[in-house]
């Protein structure tokens, strides 16, 4: 019974940060949605092989 003393405030700031993290975490993976789908189309020097 004494470890739920401990165990309750843990877990309430648990649940209170992890929702959090994303909202805090940006990473810019979708800055440049038009960027990425042009690269695919784009031919490379190193994508032709030779004879």
């Amino acid at each position: 019974m004494n470890m739920l003393i401990y165990l309750i405030p843990i877990a309430l700031l648990m649940g209170g940060i992890g929702p959090g993290i994303p909202l805090v975490a940006k990473s810019g993976q979708y800055d440049d949605l038009q960027g990425a789908a042009r690269r695919i189309l784009a031919e490379d020097e190193t994508d032709q092989r030779e004879p």
